[in-house]
């Protein structure tokens, strides 16, 4: 049974939502961040990344950066910037990118879920990542970047989705990146009906946003230390929860900056011992589970598992990725790489930027050689959170990516 709250949301006035609504805040590095605040005084960008307000010698993660994300972020609700709602509510978000829109609900969900498993993870984190989120959260005392999560085909929620989004939307709007967006204020009539939906539920999963999450049950887990009656705002985390019919995954290709002493004849030998390797005059996205991509010099090579390893793996969740193939098959035995997420010589490339990214990386010698995925589906991230399960780094990359800004869920 999953719990999911309506609340009284804080957000922005209708006519600067455009300006304020901003990527999520790990999607820049320290200069992309800066770069993207620049003449954009209200973007929420400038909360969620305070140090873009100081030089780059300002310590970033220090008290006073946090501190300015809190004045900042009272001084923009001072100025009507932002407004809290009157009555708690469930809302709609619906984001359409390449003419492909997905809807979700927007709401709490429940610390003691995620303790209890009833939220499902996927993916680890890292406590260095959530140290920023944990300050960030807990001094500006409101959670500011929903997360991303999932359930299985609900027919009774979509039948609600169906209905309300047939009322003229309170945001409609299009992004500096072409993606649309726009949100409903879901009718009381349809908020009860919400939360029994959700109750009958069994599990949610995270797509995305999994150190934000952990983030926000480590500031309840503190904050309830000075005693916890369930009810308080902090017990719940802000989401964005979808259908699993609505979600599209992209593939997260993967580059390897250098061959590890062998040739590439001598890397597609090894290969071909696994792989059944087949050059191709066409660079194109990867169509088929078990199938790869491989741009090596100046050659483009699709390659196939056999069925020997198909067969070998078929009953493990985990192994069975097509990322786990790669890896245990290709990267650690071939290239030596044991851990994809600290060796410096691999790096991932999101879907989103397309083969002709791959292509640019291994031509200009950034890279070595570049492998295209076929994504990673949702039935498999559901096979692996409900076996109690992790997923390699880098196995899914969701698009498009929720806005900061537009919805604030006050702790």
């Amino acid at each position: 049974m999953a719990i999911v709250k309506s609340f009284k949301c804080v957000r922005p006035d209708r006519e600067l939502v455009e300006q304020v609504a901003s990527l999520p805040y790990d999607v820049y590095d320290r200069k992309e961040a800066k770069e993207a605040v620049a003449g954009k005084p209200y973007a929420f960008l400038n909360i969620d990344r305070p140090e873009t307000a100081f030089d780059e010698n300002f310590d970033m993660y220090s008290r006073e950066a946090y501190i300015k994300a809190r004045d900042l972020y009272a001084e923009f609700k001072d100025k009507g910037i932002y407004k809290k709602d009157d009555v708690e509510s469930y809302y709609l978000y619906e984001l359409t990118m390449n003419g492909r829109s997905q809807i979700g609900i927007v709401g709490l969900a429940s610390v003691d879920d995620y303790l209890n498993d009833i939220i499902k993870k996927h993916e680890n984190t890292r406590e260095e990542k959530e140290i920023d989120r944990i300050n960030h959260v807990d001094t500006v005392n409101a959670q500011t970047g929903p997360i991303f999560l999932a359930y299985k085909k609900n027919d009774a929620l979509q039948k609600i989705i169906s209905e309300s989004i047939l009322k003229e939307p309170i945001y409609d709007f299009i992004s500096e990146d072409k993606i649309g967006h726009r949100v409903w204020k879901v009718e009381e009539v349809y908020n009860k009906r919400i939360a029994e939906c959700f109750k009958a539920i069994p599990a949610l999963y995270i797509a995305d946003g999994h150190h934000r999450a952990a983030s926000a049950v480590k500031v309840a887990l503190k904050r309830g230390q000075q005693g916890n009656k369930g009810n308080e705002e902090y017990n719940y985390f802000l989401s964005v929860i979808f259908d699993e019919r609505q979600l599209h995954i992209l593939p997260y290709n993967r580059i390897i900056l250098d061959f590890n002493k062998k040739s590439p004849e001598e890397i597609i030998n090894l290969i071909s011992k696994n792989f059944d390797i087949k050059e191709s005059l066409v660079l194109e996205e990867i169509k088929e589970k078990n199938q790869f991509g491989m741009l090596i010099n100046d050659k483009f090579f699709i390659l196939k598992a056999k069925d020997s390893v198909i067969k070998s793996v078929e009953k493990d969740p985990i192994k069975s990725l097509d990322v786990s193939i790669l890896q245990d098959l290709v990267f650690e035995p071939i290239f030596g790489i044991k851990d994809p997420r600290t060796d410096e010589r691999i790096k991932f490339a999101g879907g989103i930027r397309g083969v002709s990214y791959l292509k640019g990386e291994i031509e200009s010698g950034k890279g070595k050689v570049a492998f295209l995925m076929h994504p990673t589906s949702m039935e498999e991230l559901f096979a692996v959170a409900d076996d109690n399960k992790l997923m390699p780094p880098k196995s899914t990359w969701f698009e498009p990516k929720l806005r900061s800004g537009i919805f604030i869920h006050e702790i």
